[in-house]
């Protein structure tokens, strides 16, 4: 949704329109919580669920809402794909929570639109049922809603979506609906050094994964917005300087990738000791030849770093799929950088056995 947000506002700016998403997984699945898909009274489609497996029958539903005003829920399962019933073939299961959204809900997405441009961390909670209520949710807010305002503040504060609160089989003076908690967290950093073309590249590719890309360089010819379009901020600075100043401001966390591209040792060995030093960032990699990679190593010795942060240092940056353009390059680092996240082994699927979706 975060992706389909601005599109959103447009089209509900024109006439209502049904918004479905997934709010629940079982198993192995190909989305996960938040995915949507946006239909119009047209019936123009804007997004996937599931990659093509549910998206004819979750289309009729959305044109039943549109009909009818009321909320509605799907619930698909295993399908074999030769069978007449609609479903997942992957094995998983999955609950698509469709809605109507009207111009009566624009005020509730545009604050929503603002608080993410703005980096500041905000959940949608809706009500799963034919009324389909809305509340934003935000860090520190104390205002009571139905009951589950505590437990959806815990899953922002985790930074991630799910459900709260249950049907309850019996009304009483304090009902806990079962509501969707959607989760719209700051985005990871990508830090990357440099201003080439590879790292060019990698901005486009670090923007497409999620990431809020930052690009430094001291060169100030070099490093100018127009040079690196896709990234969020081009800094002029030493960018082990910049990296120790965003450390101490508070904006590294956990999710922090760090990449180094310069092929300048002036540069990369002071970032690359300045961030094997921060244990927060989750990845230090440096782009290089392994002739590079073993001169730059002993320069890091030789400014104190000790061998148990080199070891945390990947280097040569990217996986071996004898990458040699720019973009074949990011799309290397990019592989690298997912397979760490996620605990991939980053072999080929077709040798391994088990589920693809750990």
């Amino acid at each position: 949704m975060r992706a389909k947000l601005e599109q959103l506002i447009e089209l509900v700016g024109r006439g209502p329109v049904a918004m479905a998403r997934v709010v629940d997984t079982t198993g192995p699945g190909p989305r996960e919580a938040g995915a949507a898909m946006i239909v119009t009274g047209s019936g123009a489609v804007f997004g996937s669920l599931s990659g093509g497996c549910v998206e004819a029958a979750v289309v009729e539903s959305a044109r039943q809402v549109l009909a009818t005003g009321n909320a509605v829920t799907d619930r698909f399962g295993y399908s074999d794909g030769d069978g007449l019933a609609v479903g997942l073939t992957c094995g998983g299961e999955i609950e698509v929570f469709v809605e109507p959204v009207s111009k009566e809900r624009l005020a509730v997405l545009t604050a929503l639109q603002a608080r993410i441009a703005a980096g500041e961390p905000v959940a949608l909670a809706t009500r799963l049922d034919t009324t389909a209520e809305w509340r934003l949710i935000r860090p520190g807010t104390t205002d009571a809603w139905h009951g589950v305002d505590r437990d959806a503040r815990a899953l922002l504060d985790a930074g991630r979506s799910g459900i709260v609160g249950a049907d309850e089989c019996e009304a009483d003076s304090s009902p806990r609906p079962r509501v969707f908690v959607h989760v719209f967290a700051t985005p990871a950093r990508m830090i990357l050094a440099g201003a080439n073309d590879f790292v060019r590249a990698l901005s486009r590719t670090g923007r497409q994964l999620g990431y809020r890309v930052t690009v430094v360089d001291a060169r100030e010819t070099f490093a100018t917005a127009a040079r690196f379009p896709s990234a969020h901020e081009v800094v002029v600075d030493w960018p082990h300087r910049y990296l120790r100043t965003e450390h101490e401001a508070g904006r590294i966390d956990g999710r922090t990738v760090v990449c180094v591209l310069t092929h300048d040792t002036k540069f990369d060995v002071p970032m690359i000791a300045a961030a094997l030093s921060i244990d927060d960032i989750a990845f230090v990699g440096a782009l290089g030849s392994r002739r590079t990679h073993a001169e730059r190593t002993e320069r890091l010795r030789a400014a104190g770093v000790t061998e148990s942060r080199l070891a945390r240092l990947k280097s040569p940056l990217g996986l071996d799929l004898n990458a040699r353009t720019p973009d074949e390059t990011a799309i290397s680092i990019a592989a690298q950088i997912l397979a760490e996240r996620g605990g991939g082994s980053a072999r080929p699927l077709e040798r391994l056995n088990g589920p693809i979706h750990h």
